[in-house]
């Protein structure tokens, strides 16, 4: 790389990648009475990375594709931190909130593309306690080992578009010849495969974990009525196994609040092929330990997370379900997170998969 387009670079980056971080941190210590608070806290990010916008020199010709990348991912971070603005002093509607959080994956789904040409964004991309692992960050400088890895998209024989769809995401370092772990990530309500797939992504590229964020086939997974998204899902998962090699006895349903309900409901099927359940933030009823066939829960590794501070589904649902499958027999880990609110926590990913390596 030139010296110049080296400057360039060096000058952009650690602003671009610190608004990122600090979108996250808005979005897991969102929290309605807290929100104002939050943003007080967070200084003005954006401002930086305009700053440093404006300044950046037009990048050579050769490098226009990650200009524009580079460009595409400020867009949506300075979106990202415009909609929050303008949800301040409204924090009462939630919803203009969550809808500041979505510019967060365009972002992301930019940048990623960058990881094997830009060691900051290769570092940016593996779990912040890796990021000083030399050999971990190598593994993704190389060539990818297999036309089949990395961010993809698959429809469903349902769906052409994304509704019941998965996107998926395999290690760059992928190979055939080891069985890897297959983290099923199911979206909170309204949401989709194509948002979620970025919550794990960090910590299933620095663990080596295929990882697979399906799109419910309606506006939210099947929790009422007829169950049209398990046979969807096991569909999707024969898709997986029939490309990748997949290790039969690490297979992890998980979800983020109506996903972590429907990780409940149709991981205690009788015939599931999960091997283990990571419900988080969700809902529960005891009926659904007692209706389940005993011979599946029997035994079952189940990691529940849930937050103290949950205003939508509050923390005695998660303690309820803890109490009620451990009665059934589920080999159960709680863990009650004292200044979670309803948002997703991201740092709990290593510890999960440490216990899906492990259990």
């Amino acid at each position: 790389m030139e010296e110049v387009e080296r400057e360039a670079l060096d000058a952009f980056l650690p602003p671009l990648l610190r608004a990122f971080e600090t979108l996250f941190f808005v979005s897991r210590h969102f929290h309605p009475p807290h929100f104002e608070n939050v943003m007080e806290q967070i200084g003005t990010p954006e401002t930086d990375l305009m700053d440093a916008r404006a300044r950046r020199q037009d990048l050579p010709a050769q490098m226009t594709d990650t200009g524009a990348a580079l460009d595409a991912a400020a867009d949506a971070a300075m979106n990202a931190f415009a909609a929050l603005r303008e949800a301040v002093g409204s924090a009462s509607d939630i919803r203009s909130v969550f809808r500041a959080f979505r510019f967060v994956p365009i972002g992301l789904a930019a940048l990623y593309p960058l990881a094997r040409e830009l060691a900051p964004v290769n570092r940016f991309f593996l779990n912040p306690a890796l990021g000083s692992d030399a050999a971990l960050q190598a593994l993704f400088m190389r060539p990818p080992t297999d036309e089949k890895v990395g961010v993809m998209h698959f429809a469903s024989e349902k769906s052409d578009g994304e509704r019941g769809g998965i996107w998926l995401y395999v290690p760059e370092h992928y190979s055939p010849d080891r069985a890897w772990p297959l983290v099923m990530a199911l979206h909170g309500g309204s949401g989709t495969g194509r948002q979620f797939l970025w919550t794990w992504l960090r910590d299933a590229r620095s663990r080596g974990v295929i990882l697979a964020a399906p799109t419910s086939l309606g506006g939210t997974w099947a929790l009422s009525g007829d169950d049209i998204d398990t046979p969807n899902l096991l569909g999707m998962l024969d898709v997986v196994r029939s490309n990748w090699t997949v290790d039969p006895a690490r297979l992890l349903l998980t979800g983020m609040s109506d996903g972590g309900t429907f990780s409940y409901v149709s991981g205690l099927e009788a015939g599931s092929p999960f091997t283990h359940l990571a419900p988080i933030s969700a809902a529960f009823h005891p009926l659904l330990a007692q209706m389940c066939d005993p011979d599946r829960v029997r035994g079952l590794p189940i990691h529940i997370v849930h937050g103290a501070l949950d205003w939508m589904f509050p923390a005695a649902l998660g303690r309820a379900a803890a109490r009620a499958l451990t009665a059934a027999g589920a080999k159960v880990t709680y863990r009650e997170i004292d200044d979670l609110s309803h948002t997703y926590p991201r740092e709990m990913n290593a510890a999960i998969l440490e216990w899906l390596m492990k259990s």
